[in-house]
């Protein structure tokens, strides 16, 4: 069993800056033996539907949902682990971020983490 652990949430005033990271745990067999495809960063906020935020695939291609190019940044590390990296942070960026893996078996997402951005 495969889980994905988000951290690096809180809350932080516009203007300011947070750096999500989200790391694997559980089976190091499972982990080493599926082929990731993509890793990415999601966002859902009360009464909206969870929309792409990043998102890196295995051959490096980065996606930015229009709302953050230029103020977010995605990576990722040989450990698996995946990183954003939010600068210029808004008050409509307020919501809950969730890492997700798209891999040979399936679809991994985590729990999440709360970002709150106070005007």
């Amino acid at each position: 069993q495969v889980q994905l652990v988000e951290s690096g949430g809180g809350l932080v005033q516009a203007g300011g800056s947070l750096r999500l990271s989200c790391a694997a745990s559980g089976s190091i067999t499972s982990i080493n033996a599926m082929t990731i495809n993509a890793m990415g960063w999601y966002r859902g906020a009360p009464g909206k539907q969870r929309e792409l935020v990043a998102r890196v695939n295995s051959a490096g291609t980065t996606t930015y949902a229009d709302s953050v190019k230029g103020r977010f940044t995605i990576s990722r590390d040989n450990a698996k682990n995946l990183y954003l990296q939010m600068n210029s942070l808004k008050p409509e960026d307020t919501a809950v971020y969730y890492c997700k893996w798209e891999t040979s078996r399936g679809y991994y997402l985590g729990q999440g983490t709360q970002v709150t951005v106070s005007s």
